[in-house]
């Protein structure tokens, strides 16, 4: 009974944990497209770089403290931790996801870009219809290491006390004065969830993902 008590409880911490992996991957997608585009382009590509080395260079940890101690500091506004939690795993994620992207973009052949600019396809339409889905084909793999990365590091979420798994496991471990049934039951939380985006991938890879009619 009381295993299944302190399962229930923390798994309710579900929720934040995905919304922080989710609005993270989702802020590290859109702006690591922009930086790899732009460094690809050749635009602000020094700035890029400092930006990629400081986000790559720093430990997450910091960087969280940064987004919900230091910043607020300066601007005079509290950021709710969920904001802060996905500021600092997006800002994170986009220096890697820019990296990827970058490779990608530059593995594919240049004839690609100069048949577009020939057949004057716009830029818009240039990237978004051919060059980006060709590029998120190939580093697919890579995309979904990052997530999986993401997943595991919103556990930082609570030094800062979001109750997600972890801050969950820790609080009925505090409160039992015993570590090892809650940890252990969110670690297996946390696999489960490894699995399931492995799953999904696998299927996407393959082609193989239909949707069933309940």
């Amino acid at each position: 009974m009381i295993f299944l008590d302190n399962a229930i409880y923390i798994v309710k911490g579900v929720v934040l944990t995905m919304e922080l992996m989710v609005g993270g991957m989702f802020m590290g997608l859109v702006l690591g497209t922009l930086l790899a585009i732009c460094k690809y382009k050749g635009w602000m590509v020094e700035l890029i770089n400092r930006f990629v080395s400081i986000a790559r260079g720093t430990p997450l940890i910091l960087q969280l403290s940064f987004f919900y101690f230091a910043l607020p500091s300066i601007l005079k506004i509290q950021f709710p931790i969920e904001l802060a939690g996905i500021l600092t795993l997006g800002f994170n994620s986009a220096a890697y996801i820019a990296e990827i992207l970058r490779a990608g973009i530059e593995s594919l052949p240049k004839g690609q870009f100069e048949a577009a600019i020939s057949l004057q396809i716009p830029t818009w339409s240039m990237w978004k219809d051919i060059i980006l889905p060709q590029v998120i084909k190939n580093v697919f793999p890579a995309l979904i290491n990052e997530m999986i990365t993401l997943l595991k590091e919103t556990a930082l979420i609570s030094t800062i006390g979001g109750m997600d798994l972890m801050r969950r496991a820790q609080s009925v471990a505090a409160e039992q004065f015993t570590y090892f049934m809650p940890i252990c039951i969110a670690g297996l939380y946390y696999y489960l969830l490894i699995l399931l985006i492995e799953t999904i991938s696998q299927k996407l890879e393959k082609g193989r993902l239909y949707v069933k009619n309940s």
